[in-house]
């Protein structure tokens, strides 16, 4: 198409639009025809990646008297401010894209994060409160298969999906998919959920008819998912100061058929251990406040969340730590996930380093989900047994998790029967210790 083509069109865009549009056309900054035409001369040059980025956002689809060079326009000129002050990070991406060999598989170097927002997959997890398939809802299943290293436009097309090779019931469709107002997002059978966001649940892995503490709960997707392994057998004690996200919290439950999740508007650091209501628990989720450095969106329209500040870091490590010790003084705990949407070491390896050393004996790093590709940072023995998540390595948000056992240290009694021919079940664990270490209220030595 020649550039005097798309001058028309977007001339001919302009007259037949109304609002704001039209108001952000004639602006300042196209006063003439030939500030216009050296607009739309940039504007060319990033025609494959701006199409791109329409297409994935539907806006021809929300905007339907849109003409496509206008609408070529307003999404340059958009990306080229900065959402919400946010500079030139978008308009860097474009230009690092359109600098590239090949249009998508270019060079996109430290765009990384922003590039990620229009390429990874979308993932939907199927609610199997409510049902078990959706082949039947106009989608085509084409397989259960690894993924490519790099998600492309293009890679799956329309309605296709493909099971998540290491996640049970998670779906991935194509970037482009919009579930928002399809039936069975609103009635709660799908729920849209990142890949790397479905791993605490999945790896915490209560057995119905458990009881779970759901430490830091909202927004509640987590919490859904671990209602789903129970099979709304058991119980889930959820806990979150803000009342406003708990409300939310509230109706996306009800809306997946949630019904053993008993929802509290409280400090979970001021829960007692010792409260008879926690004495069968057995699992905690912990998924504490962080600096947020692991979500490519937050990344974009907050500057500076990627590299957060030491003194906002020192807090969150703070607090992070204050929550995983309290989290292991539950008498009657066998296993904790801790994780955060961090890339940061601070809020990660050292956070489960330090819980384990302030527990010598007590618990340990279980392994977890060996076919995952991206393991911890070597920064202590046993560190590669911590999960982490990226969009280059495991198309997803960036993401830390770690799974974390009790340890049963076996009385001199229990090691004679256990060497004895005939075995018996092991006895439930010893919990007198933990329950002086839940009385003292910290770990010891205590955090700080």
């Amino acid at each position: 198409m020649g550039l005097y083509a798309a001058v028309a069109g977007v001339l001919a865009g302009v007259e037949s639009r109304q609002g704001s549009i039209k108001g952000l056309v004639y602006s300042s900054n196209f006063q003439n025809v030939k500030q216009l035409y050296a607009l739309v001369c940039e504007t060319q040059r990033y025609s494959a990646v701006l199409d791109a980025v329409i297409a994935s956002a539907g806006l021809l689809r929300a905007e339907k008297k849109l003409r496509p060079h206008l609408a070529k326009v307003l999404v340059y000129e958009l990306l080229g401010k900065g959402f919400r002050g946010g500079g030139g990070q978008w308009k860097a991406l474009l230009v690092g894209l359109a600098q590239g060999s090949s249009g998508w598989a270019g060079e996109v170097g430290n765009f990384a994060p922003a590039y990620s927002l229009l390429i990874l997959p979308r993932f939907v997890r199927v609610n199997t409160l409510k049902t078990c398939s959706v082949y039947k809802q106009g989608f085509s299943y084409q397989g259960r298969e690894m993924m490519n290293e790099w998600f492309f436009p293009g890679t799956l097309k329309g309605k296709h999906f493909l099971l998540d090779p290491l996640m049970p019931e998670l779906l991935v469709f194509p970037t482009q998919t919009d579930l928002r107002e399809h039936p069975l997002y609103r009635a709660g059978h799908l729920i849209l959920q990142d890949r790397a966001s479905c791993l605490p649940a999945m790896l915490l892995d209560p057995p119905p008819g458990s009881h779970v503490i759901d430490a830091c709960a909202a927004p509640g997707n987590k919490t859904s998912h671990l209602a789903a392994l129970l099979k709304n057998q058991g119980k889930i004690f959820a806990f979150d100061l803000d009342a406003k996200r708990l409300a939310s919290m509230a109706t996306l439950l009800a809306r997946a058929g949630v019904s053993c999740c008993e929802l509290a508007e409280e400090d979970f650091l001021a829960v007692s251990p010792l409260d008879p209501r926690y004495r069968e628990v057995h699992y905690v989720l912990l998924d504490p406040s962080c600096s947020g450095s692991g979500m490519p969106s937050r990344q974009l329209e907050e500057p500076g969340t990627g590299t957060p500040s030491p003194a906002r870091l020192h807090a969150l490590a703070g607090f992070q730590q204050r929550a995983l010790c309290h989290a292991l003084t539950f008498p009657s705990l066998q296993r904790l996930v801790y994780s955060t949407c961090s890339l940061c070491q601070e809020e990660n390896e050292d956070m489960v380093r330090d819980a384990l050393q302030q527990n010598p004996g007590a618990f340990r790093l279980a392994p977890a989900l060996p076919a995952w590709p991206h393991r911890g940072l070597s920064t202590f023995p046993g560190a590669e047994h911590c999960l982490r998540a990226s969009p280059k390595t495991t198309l997803s948000g960036g993401f830390f998790v770690a799974v974390i056992e009790w340890v049963e240290v076996p009385s001199s009694a229990s090691q004679a029967k256990a060497s004895a021919p005939e075995r018996t079940p092991s006895p439930a664990p010893k919990r007198k210790k933990r329950q002086q270490r839940a009385a003292a209220g910290a770990c010891t030595p205590p955090c700080t």
